[in-house]
């Protein structure tokens, strides 16, 4: 008598159409905040902000160019993993 054959470990999970939907707009999210995030620091509405009125001294810090360069970095990696996730996200639909 043959046995039955085992099951594989990690089973195959189809993703619903809600997950693919909600995984899609995290990435549009994610890139779209990484652009803003490189981008705003260098125009002119970063100058007119409340937060560099908040003391004395933080106008200064807020126009230091290496805030604004240290923003603009979180912006390049925050687009960096939207399109790592992108990549994921078109692997699962395409090839599973």
């Amino acid at each position: 008598m043959n046995p039955l054959p085992d099951p594989p470990l990690h089973p195959r999970v189809r993703n619903s159409w809600f997950a693919r939907l909600s995984g899609l707009a995290w990435i549009i999210l994610c890139f779209e905040l990484g652009v803003f995030l490189l981008v705003y620091p260098w125009m002119d509405g970063w100058e007119r902000n409340e937060i560099a009125n908040w003391r004395e001294g933080a106008r200064e810090i807020w126009s230091n160019p290496y805030l604004r360069g240290a923003i603009s970095g979180l912006g390049v990696v925050n687009i960096g993993i939207s399109l790592r996730d992108l990549y994921t996200y078109l692997r699962q639909v395409l090839f599973d």
